[in-house]
């Protein structure tokens, strides 16, 4: 199919090439909705006010590693539009037999044994790294979202930053913690 269009639409990657996003690591992400509408609430004197959708994306953030048992969660926090947070891959032994995590964070657990060989693919297990943590979030927010708000969506991609060092990720932590306050400030500050 590359050849009948030769990659004309092919939209490029964001992501690091050669970097296994599988891979034990640090990584600040941010998520955005739909046009950036303020579906999460908004701020009140600095602070954030959520609405039900908001306290649903803050509720399936920290569910994170209920679904993804070799995660660990830095700071976040969800504004009107966004959410900004570090998630922490941190797995023991990648040959270890795991729990398989669904897509999706409304749906149940199967175990390793229903793992299929076919599973597999080229670029790795895909249910074990950062794109798929990032898509049962957003599956399970939007799930839930919708019997709220019908027209509730995010963007299709999300940006991420691999932190490399403490002092990286403290001051995107400080960044993260403060966001709130510096709503005015920030380059995804719409009225709305």
């Amino acid at each position: 199919m590359s050849n009948k269009f030769k990659n004309k639409y092919r939209i490029k990657s964001t992501r690091l090439q050669n970097w296994d996003y599988g891979s034990n690591g640090m990584y600040f992400i941010t998520i955005c909705t739909q046009n950036r509408e303020h579906f999460f609430g908004e701020i009140i004197d600095g602070k954030m006010q959520l609405t039900e959708i908001g306290k649903m994306a803050e509720k399936y953030w920290h569910e994170i590693p209920e679904h993804f048992p070799f995660v660990k969660l830095g700071e976040f926090v969800v504004m009107p539009n966004h959410m900004h947070g570090i998630i922490i891959i941190d797995k023991m032994d990648d040959d270890a037999p795991a729990m398989v995590e669904t897509q999706n964070f409304a749906s149940l657990r199967q175990t390793a044994s229903s793992k299929t060989a076919s599973s597999k693919n080229k670029f790795g297990p895909q249910s074990k790294n950062l794109a798929s943590i990032v898509r049962g979030y957003k599956i399970g927010v939007t799930k839930n979202a919708r019997k709220i708000n019908a027209n509730f969506g995010w963007q299709s991609r999300f940006y991420d930053h691999i932190i490399r060092n403490d002092k990286s990720f403290n001051n995107i932590s400080n960044y993260i913690i403060n966001n709130p306050k510096k709503w005015d400030e920030d380059k995804f500050y719409n009225k709305n």
